[in-house]
């Protein structure tokens, strides 16, 4: 059948709305399957609006039931209306009120945009284009508009009303079972930020006080018995708030702030001024239900949220391609605020394996795009890694170039300029460039040109002359709609370590921008030469991940282990380690034995041990690359059993050779019989479970009953759910006694049974599809609730690499049939899981012929495709 044919958005078409919207005042008489929406506009034409120009907003679905001009009903011919779109024509050309009353059906809104009941909860969801589906309007980030909302509903079943902004009034409405809130938000925005919540919840108060002195009442909703599962989420709200006073000098602007925890959610939190919605994985949380990994991050999802109230709500984007400037700018600061709350070390580390797990395959594959797009389909298929999370290591880079004091005074004028604003990338990197006299032109490129950059690196030592020679050459490979790629502006901070460990100082450098430990490439190649060096260096380069680019520093395996030891940069010795464990496992995978192994494994112990390290540190040092790592490295002609293969043998070898080590470290580790999610217990909880991991791979005699009795005597979900993970993983005695005990525990809790679902999708058996298609059948399963579909099938196609990639096609052809399935109802879900599609390229060619044909089955499908889902397909097939 054909499908609908999207109109391809352009950057290069921007321009401002004819007329401007001051004012929006809206009435929501909350019906489940007939909502009636009174929208009163308080409109004015801009100056160089002509007379008579058409006034066009927009609509998605909607049914319009009347339309008023100053208080008159519009003429049949003064106006044409449709689902998708409302036009008055010859609009006064003086300030006017436009009344516009809607009807939309929540009950049957399974795509969960705009306004929607589920579970007997009304809720919104605009970003990007989600208000459109409420009533017409501007639907774009550069409308602001002050918005004052009146919510109308019945008081049994929706006790609760909130909207954006302070509270103005509350009542009942005379004669009826029903009653009203009217909230007010004083400060101009986006209808993207609108939102509304009605429903029978239960809330958690705190009060706060803002550096100024302003008090502030904290609240988070959520269902009636979850409230004692939402102290954290309240105590990382209060920390966040605090921090962002203290680093960014920025308080909270409204007398409440509300948050909503909902189950049935396409995103993960929403931002929305004074009240932020909340799937509620990132909400509730206790150690009966949560990892350590969930505690983490709630606290981050919610610092997240809580800090778009500037950089993204007060400042917010003037069009969708300036996406980055919200997202990436605000994860930079939710990374920068976890950093200082937890271990800097290990949350670098942490962040920089969800880059090159989640951002650097986009980059490498056919959805490979810029930071800032230029055209799209479909904005909602820009929420990627490379906006959030490449977005986040641009803005590292800012500060990485300026310094923490430069990068300071580059915030202050932005917040101070812009407060109010709908602004661009440009707009930001300016801010920068006046707050310290510089240019960042050259830097800019990263906004603008997709791409991974590759950095081979070389060196030479001269003895006589006491120089070392260090050569660095860029390039970045062809990505769809570049073929050819200017070089980057990459900072690389770096040391020089001695023979005995420690850096050794250079009298000067000649021949690139080197500023004490930062060097500045700014060529394709470019050659530093370093005097005053006293010994034979090894050069540790990209410290601190300086630059989101894949290294191939020049090293041999000795100076990688040397690395691995010895360096003083926490992350360039986790990131020898990672370099080694690829390089032997891409080796294994192609049937060769790796040199140095011996020596590797015996560093590896060394790293184990090393009690100067924090416990999660040594964990993720032991962290082996997953098949999706060194599928990504191997980077064509992927055959996946052969790397699952080489991984297993990788584990076990190394868990036979350091059993002894393991179990040592294992039994030394004493945790607190209290359950805390601090970092300290937690790392010590993450390494424990690392040197389980490798003893239950070893196969030796007595781990399996050792793995199972740590799932046993487990008192919280990390050690329940890692010790049965490795059950499932090594297909050990006890795995399906331990899959039975944890669903007759959590049965009923669906946040848990979610962990449980995936667990069972990440098993790599050899039917890994029909395991799927019967879990689909279980009673904690449910399509229409994306919590559900993303822990089963999205842990299937995230982590059962083998499954999905079996060589015979079900994999592909199973992902084809609930894209179809999921396509129907909720494109947003649907979008997300097809884009697992985006590495086929990569695969060895039985696989991709069966991948290309699954692609092409859903596109030829009969039945009509939601731009969503075709924009993702045609772009992995083009």
């Amino acid at each position: 059948m054909q499908s609908n044919t999207a109109q391809l958005i352009k950057l290069t078409d921007y321009e401002e709305t004819p007329y401007v919207i001051e004012t929006v005042s809206l009435v929501f008489k909350l019906h489940a399957e007939a909502t009636e929406v009174v929208s009163t506009l308080s409109l004015h034409p801009r100056a160089r609006t002509p007379a008579g120009t058409a006034l066009e907003l927009d609509g998605d679905e909607l049914k319009l039931l009347s339309i008023k001009l100053n208080g008159t009903p519009l003429e049949d011919d003064a106006y044409d209306a449709a689902p998708d779109k409302l036009v008055v024509h010859n609009p006064p050309t003086e300030p006017f009120k436009l009344e516009i009353t809607t009807q939309i059906n929540p009950a049957a809104n399974t795509r969960l945009m705009g306004l929607y009941l589920s579970d007997g909860i009304y809720c919104t969801q605009c970003e990007a284009e989600g208000f459109r589906r409420i009533t017409y309007y501007y639907d774009r980030p550069d409308a602001l508009s002050v918005f004052t909302t009146r919510i109308e509903a019945d008081k049994a079943s929706n006790p609760i009303l909130l909207g954006n902004g302070n509270p103005q009034e509350t009542g009942r409405i005379d004669g009826t079972d029903r009653h009203f809130a009217v909230w007010h938000d004083p400060h101009p925005k986006p209808a993207y930020l609108f939102a509304l919540v009605a429903g029978d919840l239960t809330c958690i108060s705190e009060k706060y006080t803002t550096a100024s002195g302003k008090p502030v009442d904290l609240n988070i909703y959520v269902e009636k018995g979850n409230e004692q599962r939402a102290g954290w989420s309240m105590d990382s709200l209060v920390r966040s708030m605090r921090w962002d006073e203290k680093t960014f000098g920025r308080e909270y602007d409204l007398d409440v702030f509300n948050i909503v925890a909902v189950s049935a959610f396409n995103m993960g939190a929403m931002e929305n001024k004074g009240l932020n919605i909340f799937n509620d994985k990132y909400i509730l949380a206790n150690s009966e239900t949560a990892t350590d990994l969930d505690y983490e991050g709630i606290e981050t999802v919610v610092a997240h949220e809580y800090f778009h109230n500037w950089t993204g709500n007060r400042i917010t984007c003037r069009e969708w391609f300036q996406l980055c400037l919200k997202e990436g700018l605000t994860v930079f600061r939710d990374q920068e605020f976890s950093s200082d709350e937890r271990s800097r070390p290990v949350k670098r580390i942490a962040d920089v394996v969800r880059l090159k797990s989640r951002q650097f395959p986009e980059d490498q594959g056919p959805l490979s795009h810029p930071v800032r797009p230029t055209e799209y389909k479909e904005i909602n298929n820009f929420y990627t890694a490379t906006v959030y999370d490449k977005g986040a290591e641009l803005v590292r880079m800012i500060k990485t170039i300026l310094g923490a004091d430069g990068f300071r005074k580059g915030m202050d004028l932005y917040f101070e300029r812009h407060d109010g604003d709908a602004s661009t990338i440009e707009d930001f990197i300016k801010c920068f460039e006046e707050a310290n006299d510089t240019d960042l032109s050259h830097f800019s490129l990263w906004y603008h040109q997709s791409g991974t950059p590759h950095l081979k690196a070389s060196s030479s030592y001269d003895e006589a002359a006491k120089t070392f020679t260090l050569e660095l050459e860029q390039t970045t490979p062809a990505t769809p709609g570049q073929p050819e790629k200017e070089p980057f502006f990459i900072p690389v901070r770096f040391g020089l370590v001695g023979p005995n460990g420690e850096d050794i100082a250079y009298s000067k450098a000649e021949g690139a921008r080197v500023d004490g430990d930062l060097l500045c490439l700014t060529e394709r190649k470019q050659t530093v030469v370093f005097h005053g060096i006293g010994s034979k260096p090894v050069p540790s380069l990209l410290r601190e991940f300086s630059a989101p680019v894949k290294l191939e520093a020049g090293l041999n395996r000795h100076e990688q282990i040397f690395l691995m030891r010895h360096d003083i940069d926490p992350f360039n010795r986790w990131q020898a380690a990672q370099t080694l464990m690829s390089e032997m496992l891409i080796e294994m995978t192609n049937g060769d034995i790796p040199a140095g192994k011996d020596a590797f494994i015996s560093a590896l112990a060394n790293m184990a041990e090393d009690e100067n390290l924090d416990h999660a540190f040594r964990g993720f040092g032991l962290m082996l690359p997953s098949e999706k790592d060194i599928a990504l490295e191997i980077g064509k002609d992927v055959d996946t059993d052969a790397i699952g293969a080489a991984r297993d043998a990788f584990a076990k070898e190394i868990g036979a050779s350091l059993y002894d080590t393991f179990e040592r470290i294992y039994s030394a580790i004493e945790v607190s019989e209290t359950f805390s999610p601090d970092a300290a217990s937690a790392g010590k909880r993450s390494l424990k479970l690392r040197c389980l991991y490798y003893m239950a791979a070893s196969g030796i005699e007595g781990s399996a009953a050792l793995t199972k009795a740590h799932f046993d005597a487990a008192d919280n979900m990390t050690d329940r759910m890692g010790a049965l993970n490795l059950l499932v993983t090594w297909n050990l005695e006890g795995a399906k006694d331990g899959l039975q005990a944890f669903e007759k525990r959590h049965q009923g809790t669906a946040l848990a049974m979610d962990k449980w679902l995936s667990i069972a999708a990440g098993a790599p058996n050899e039917d890994a599809v029909s395991t799927i298609r019967t879990l689909t059948e279980h009673p904690a399963f449910s399509w229409d609730i994306p919590n559900r579909v993303y822990s089963l099938i999205g842990g299937f196609l995230g982590s059962n690499t083998r499954g999905f990639h079996k060589a015979d096609g079900s994999g592909y052809d199973y992902l084809a049939e609930i894209t179809l399935h999921l396509d129907k109802n909720n494109p947003q879900v649907a979008s997300r899981l097809v884009k697992s599609f985006g590495s086929w390229k990569n695969m060895n060619a039985e696989r991709r012929v069966k991948a290309k044909a699954a692609l092409e089955r859903i596109l030829n499908a009969d039945q009509q495709l939601s731009t969503d889902v075709k924009e993702i397909v045609e772009r992995c097939l083009d």
